[in-house]
């Protein structure tokens, strides 16, 4: 019931019910049950709450206007990508008034033609050509990089690697942080007091301490020191991962990085240019024994003695890439990774190999290595090595 504002007239005047209300809601609770008998005829299944709403949508709307018909009907009665062809052809024959033979009947088939969209593929006006030519079109859209992400290194082809290496150049890591020594302003009442900008401020207030200052310690990133098995072994995977390895040196400050083989070599300076190309041929000219042996024992023992204990890993994310086989003793192995995991803040080790079926770190090298990792993930494709940022940056 619906009251006219007072400067209509009388305050008791109300406005004529209109006339077409009840009539107009029974002509749309009948057309929307006949419809939904015609789409289950069709073979579309409707849940008998959807056949509800799409009666309530039909007494909102306007029922001389196709355009709103049409929308109400595939909003409320179409769940599945499937049906649309179904819904577009029932819609026009009982709507529009389509010939009969477009409505199919539970044991026809229609057919539909596939249109995958790429960004090379078709332009939506040829698509529309093509749903006049040979019926519905049903246009899927594909990801090429959501394939690439999960293929593994090993099994791509040149190009797909290549397209790799763009993906992997625009990964940028945020390492975890730590308290620095230097301290910074705090804009909360938190920490220790700030006594000169304290009496500073004192001074402008008359000599009053109204308002009181503090300082609190600030943050910087860990340092991240990447350690690449460049052995025979990991040439699969080797040159994939000394492109992320490039672009972590390149992407953040406090990044070393380190080729472990028969000897260690350090490729910090080598990785800095931006152009990977030319990063990484001065850094294969560096490394002497790229696809050679592996004796990661006696690679950790250099790092340790000469950066890693003494001061490069303390309080630092280490990253070993390596598959865990080893030519040397693992004993050495064992108590190199020891005497790093005591000074690192967290050791990471990322195995490529660990994504294959059945896999077991049964070779002697990771045995002994392993535990003494925190971490032990895949490395053998891009959201692995995605996983391995997050990690990273936790």
């Amino acid at each position: 019931m619906k009251r006219y504002p007072s400067w209509c007239g009388s305050r008791s005047a109300v406005a004529p019910e209109p006339a077409v209300t009840q009539a107009a809601l029974a002509r749309a609770d009948q057309m929307a049950m006949v419809f939904v008998r015609a789409m289950r005829e069709a073979g579309v299944d409707i849940a008998l709450g959807s056949a509800i709403l799409f009666a309530q949508t039909l007494g909102e709307i306007d029922l001389d206007s196709r355009q709103e018909l049409y929308w109400a009907g595939r909003a409320t009665l179409v769940h599945r990508p499937e049906d649309l062809g179904l819904y577009d052809s029932v819609f026009r024959a009982f709507w529009i008034g389509g010939a009969p033979a477009e409505i199919r009947g539970p044991g026809e088939v229609e057919h539909i033609t596939l249109a995958v969209d790429d960004p090379d593929g078709l332009p939506p006006g040829e698509l529309d050509e093509l749903d006049q030519e040979t019926g519905p079109v049903l246009a899927v859209r594909y990801s090429a990089q959501e394939v690439l992400r999960h293929k593994d290194f090993a099994l791509c082809s040149s190009e797909e690697l290549n397209e790799c290496y763009s993906l992997m150049s625009k990964l940028r890591l945020s390492g975890a942080q730590r308290e620095s020594r230097r301290s910074v302003r705090s804009k909360r009442r938190r920490g220790r007091p700030d006594m000169r900008r304290t009496v500073r401020n004192a001074i402008r207030d008359g000599g009053e301490p109204l308002r009181r200052a503090y300082v609190r310690h600030g943050y910087r990133p860990r340092r991240l020191v990447l350690l690449l098995d460049v052995s025979g072994s990991m040439e699969p995977y080797s040159r994939a991962l000394v492109r992320f390895v490039h672009a972590a040196v390149v992407g953040r400050t406090k990044v070393e990085a380190f080729a472990l083989g028969t000897r260690l070599t350090r490729i910090t300076r080598q990785l800095q240019s931006r152009d990977p190309d030319v990063a990484l041929d001065v850094a294969g000219q560096a490394i002497a024994d790229w696809s050679g042996g592996t004796r990661l024992g006696l690679g950790l023992r250099a790092f340790n003695d000469q950066w890693g204990v003494r001061g490069m890993a303390r309080g630092a994310i280490v990253v070993i890439l390596s598959d865990g086989w080893d030519r040397g003793d693992p004993e050495v192995l064992a108590t190199e990774m020891q005497r790093l995991h005591r000074v690192a803040f967290r050791v990471v080790w990322v195995n490529p190999l660990k994504a294959s079926p059945g896999y077991a770190p049964m070779a002697k090298g990771m045995a002994a290595a392993l535990p003494h990792v925190d971490e032990f993930i895949e490395g053998h494709s891009l959201s692995s090595l995605e996983v391995l940022a997050e990690t990273i940056a936790a």
